[in-house]
């Protein structure tokens, strides 16, 4: 069976498309490397790359794009809706075929190194490979953001990278991780008022009493409250549980969900528990969906 790593580095720019060109250029110059999605937003000044291979190909392409943002992103200048502490923010490395979790464990700590020594970027190892339980969630890790870390880094022990200097330059920090898929989800209200979408997203996330396996934030994308969201184990908090909490509270505010949009992919199997849920279909099997008897 070949192996096949997912890795999906977001990256501190959605604005000049001459330099997204220049990361996804330097991701696919790798043989191996894959390039499945690309994903870029202007207000959260952001975008999320993914791409598959096999487990080298995959580090090596990782280190790539995060060579070549370091060099073209300066967090000084960096302003934007979505938290961010790097022009790489985040890579997480995600099990697909053939290999484990505990694969991908090893690929973030041999890039987190290499980044460290070679780019001269502090990194945190974070999700399974955390190299300490406070380090687990990437918000946590992410916290002050750019600015907090710079200010801190170096003299606050709790803020020392597992991976190269204590000090932050120009390139940020990066969090490299491994983890289960993840769905990245946004739900947009028919309101102007982020105030709505922030007591929303207070409600529906776990860290603030919401729902398990839930990340959530709200902002303002282009005059339109947003509730910004990841879903770290859909299979534990199904995606219509998450929408139908959003619309519920939205109502409380005389808001209703006007679109929803998704950043990068969905495992197929998500869509087909949120149309089974919502066309209440007892008894649905996979199989029942001409293009799985087809494959199967």
């Amino acid at each position: 069976m070949q192996q096949i790593v997912e890795c999906v580095p977001n990256f501190s720019e959605g604005r000049r498309p001459e330099v997204i060109d220049a990361i996804v250029a330097g991701i696919l110059s790798v043989p191996g490397a894959h390039l499945l999605d690309v994903q870029s937003d202007a207000d959260h000044n952001r975008t999320v790359v993914t791409f598959v291979g096999q487990p080298e190909p995959v580090l090596e392409a990782a280190f790539e794009g995060a060579r070549i943002a370091a060099r073209l992103i300066d967090m000084a200048q960096h302003s934007g809706e979505h938290p961010r502490m790097g022009a790489t923010d985040v890579i997480p490395f995600i099990p697909v075929r053939g290999v484990t979790m505990d694969d991908c464990v090893q690929l973030a700590g041999r890039l987190g190194q290499r980044m460290g020594q070679e780019l001269d970027i502090p990194v945190y190892l974070y999700g399974q490979a955390a190299s300490r339980p406070e380090r687990t969630n990437l918000p946590d890790v992410r916290r002050g953001e750019f600015e907090g870390i710079r200010d801190s880094i170096g003299s606050d022990p709790a803020r020392d990278p597992d991976f190269g200097p204590r000090r932050l330059g120009s390139a940020g920090a990066t969090a490299v991780g491994a983890r289960a898929f993840l769905i990245a989800f946004n739900v947009y209200l028919n309101s102007d008022n982020v105030e709505i979408a922030r007591k929303i997203a207070k409600t529906v996330r776990h860290s603030s009493g919401g729902l398990r396996f839930v990340q959530a934030m709200g902002v303002l994308v282009d005059g339109q409250a947003q509730v910004s969201m990841n879903l770290t184990d859909f299979n534990k908090t199904a995606l219509h549980v998450v929408v139908e909490l959003v619309r519920r509270e939205a109502a409380r505010y005389g808001a209703l969900i006007s679109h929803s949009e998704l950043v990068g992919l969905i495992p197929q199997q998500a869509l087909l528990d949120a149309a089974t849920w919502y066309l209440q279909l007892d008894g649905f099997k996979p199989d029942q969906v001409l293009e799985n008897r087809l494959t199967a």
